[in-house]
């Protein structure tokens, strides 16, 4: 992901159309805050005692120019023909081909979904300020109930927006260092048209989409000449974007077993976490889902490539035609059984 939020939804607090699903009521949601909340208290200091502990390489290596074009790719590989991709879609069936499938794993499980946002509830645009969630999305999901990770997961929030609804901050001591390489990069970037700084609290995005491909280089390197007088923060790449961030042992991957842990999830066995992404960054949580062997990871991509995801999705209208299918799923399932009166 590449804005500064991901979206996480609870079982009990997704909504369509701005109804609730059944058993999604006022004391559900209550329970959940709760459970939230004193899983936090246990947790946080773990992982700042991880975050404490983890150390980061002298030497920052940086991937060559062909390695950025194949992490940033605008459509189907040249290379990729019909055989390649038809084997890939076997390895990695559209989630929308085989949701009876899913459907069916899910049976008398409580959903947990946790969706990325750019690129996956919004299209990919070329400013990332304009990627917005659509109206139907909007509506679908209920926004007042989410629970949302920033930066990574390392910026987490529950619902509601007093201090309380924080639940982790695992790198809250990197927050001077990251607005003061924010500036250096805006000044340094100025000579490359159509790069864009975004400051997203616990990381920083340099997103090259409207950059000239023959600059892609020139840009990289100017990330690194920056970097290396910050050896506390690490350098990755996802789709067409830079990433700088505090170098701790935190990624989504832990940060969605922070969450199930802190819902009173993670032990669960009627719990089936589905994660839904596009970015190389999601990959660290498609690894925890399989590892679990618990759980469904959805990778949006109209192109072939390495993924621990199981399903696959095309595009971010797919993830929607997807999502409605399962909240109306999940209502019949959870519908009375009707009572035809005796003639």
């Amino acid at each position: 992901m590449t804005t500064s939020q991901d979206v996480v939804v609870s079982e009990m607090g997704i909504g369509a159309g701005g109804a609730a699903m059944p058993g999604s009521g006022a004391a559900g949601l209550f329970a959940c805050r709760s459970a939230a909340s004193a899983g936090a208290m246990s947790m946080r200091q773990t992982y700042r005692d991880l975050a404490a502990a983890a150390s980061r390489s002298a030497n920052c290596t940086w991937a060559e120019l062909e390695a950025m074009r194949a992490a940033s790719p605008t459509r189907s590989r040249p290379g990729t023909d019909v055989d390649e991709l038809t084997a890939w879609m076997r390895k990695h069936p559209s989630a929308l081909g085989k949701f009876e499938q899913i459907a069916s794993a899910s049976k008398g499980k409580k959903i947990v979904m946790f969706l990325d946002y750019d690129g996956t509830l919004s299209p990919i645009v070329a400013n990332p300020d304009a990627a917005y969630m659509s109206d139907a999305v909007h509506n679908f999901v209920g926004l007042s109930e989410l629970y949302y990770a920033g930066s990574h997961g390392m910026d987490i929030k529950g619902p509601g927006s007093n201090p309380e609804s924080v639940l982790c901050q695992p790198a809250s001591e990197f927050l001077p260092m990251i607005d003061e390489v924010y500036k250096v990069l805006v000044e340094k970037t100025k000579s490359t048209p159509g790069a864009k700084v975004e400051n997203n609290k616990f990381c920083l995005s340099v997103h090259f989409r409207c950059v000239d491909e023959k600059r892609w280089n020139f840009l990289a390197e100017q990330v690194k000449a920056v970097i290396k007088d910050y050896p506390m923060l690490k350098l990755t790449q996802g789709r067409k974007v830079f990433e700088l961030r505090p170098s701790i042992m935190w990624d989504k991957g832990k940060a969605l077993e922070f969450l199930l842990e802190s819902l009173g999830f993670a032990s669960c066995s009627d719990v089936l976490p589905v994660y839904i992404g596009d970015d190389r960054t999601d990959e660290d949580a498609f690894k925890v889902l399989r590892k679990r062997g618990q759980g469904v990871g959805i990778l949006v991509s109209k192109c072939a490539k390495e993924t621990s995801a199981s399903y696959s999705l095309q595009d971010p209208a797919e993830v929607m035609e997807f999502l409605l299918r399962l909240v109306d799923w999940k209502r019949r399932s959870s519908a009375p059984p009707m009572v035809r009166p005796r003639v």
